[in-house]
């Protein structure tokens, strides 16, 4: 799938859910719009799993490694 921003692809996925949901598609068609659906789905995912990873720090842990944590803003 081409880069593409996590709004445009839910914004596909929507269509194309759309599409799907008044069951006026043949039958091929209906098939090749929800393989569609589920590639928007998995890279809409994947952007938020992106995004949730950079939403993490590491810290040190007690054991003397890191982990990570959830990010938390620092209060000023």
């Amino acid at each position: 799938m081409e880069e593409t921003s996590f709004e445009q692809a839910f914004a596909q996925l929507e269509e194309t859910v759309q599409s799907l949901e008044s069951g006026n598609l043949p039958l091929e068609e209906a098939m090749a719009l929800f393989e569609r659906g589920v590639k928007l789905a998995a890279a809409c995912n994947s952007c938020l799993d992106a995004a949730e990873l950079r939403l993490k720090q590491l810290v040190p842990s007690l054991d003397g490694g890191f982990e990570a944590e959830p990010w938390q803003p620092k209060d000023t």
